[in-house]
């Protein structure tokens, strides 16, 4: 996603606005007059506070916000998915092992909902990998109580000819996940590319642009975007990627064609 992304969408809630009531008012009125109005300037200063948003540190004034590294993770899902793709590998796997009793089902429950956000695949309902360190979750168990009987974290590499394309067939369900990319690239074909000289044209695009938004997010959320050398063949997510910001590219200009 481009860095002004949010900017694009609250300029273009702005157009449509004044398309659809063309007073004196709203021909002549400012950006910040009408996202106060409507609500917009709240948001945008929580977003600056918690440092999603930011303007030009020499230019208080200016009504330029854009989204700060932060703030561009946020837009995106919460991950980079270029820098995801490109990160290295050193060829090991790492594993979460747990035998939780029954009578603590809150707490397994608990953690394999937080392996399912974090994006690992799992082999089998206890046993989940991911190919990244486990830095993160040493710190959470660290100073814990060790018990090995219920909760054990392995690096380890197979030993018996499994491939680890066999393994990420089988810890990740890439055929749902290129269903949902495939959906998506269905999305961005489907944008309006008219100019914005009437009500219609922009309403048009902005629904385009809420589902667009939508669709990315259920598809890019279920990917543990893994490094590139162990994708499965045929993965759809860096085609979907590239047509993204392709497509975006094209919205952010079609914006300027805008004219009352």
């Amino acid at each position: 996603m481009q860095p002004k992304t949010e900017e694009f969408l609250y300029l273009l809630l702005w157009s449509t606005d004044k398309l659809l009531r063309p007073n004196f008012r709203n021909l002549t009125d400012s950006y910040e007059s009408w996202a106060y109005r409507n609500g917009l300037m709240r948001q945008i200063a929580s977003l600056e506070t918690r440092q999603l948003l930011e303007r030009h540190p020499s230019s208080p004034d200016d009504r330029v916000y854009r989204l700060t590294r932060q703030g561009r993770l946020h837009a995106l899902g919460g991950r980079d998915p270029q820098a995801r793709w490109r990160r290295k590998w050193d060829g090991r796997w790492r594993l979460i092992l747990f035998d939780i009793p029954m009578s603590r089902n809150s707490d397994r429950a608990r953690l394999r909902r937080y392996l399912h956000d974090k994006a690992f695949g799992y082999l089998q309902n206890s046993v989940w990998i991911s190919p990244d360190p486990l830095e993160k979750e040493r710190q959470i168990l660290g100073g814990g109580t060790i018990n090995v009987e219920s909760l054990i974290l392995l690096e380890a590499r197979p030993c018996s000819g499994e491939s680890d394309a066999e393994i990420v067939a089988g810890a990740w369900d890439f055929e749902e996940i290129n269903g949902l990319y495939a959906r998506y690239l269905k999305i961005l074909n489907e944008r309006p590319n008219n100019n914005l000289r009437t009500a219609t044209a922009a309403q048009a695009l902005l629904r385009w642009a809420t589902t667009e938004r939508e669709t990315w997010l259920d598809a890019v959320t279920k990917d543990p975007l893994l490094p590139e050398q162990i994708l499965p063949p045929h993965y759809l997510g860096q085609q979907a990627w590239r047509r993204r910001v392709e497509i975006l590219q094209h919205a952010g200009q079609q914006l300027r064609t805008f004219s009352l």
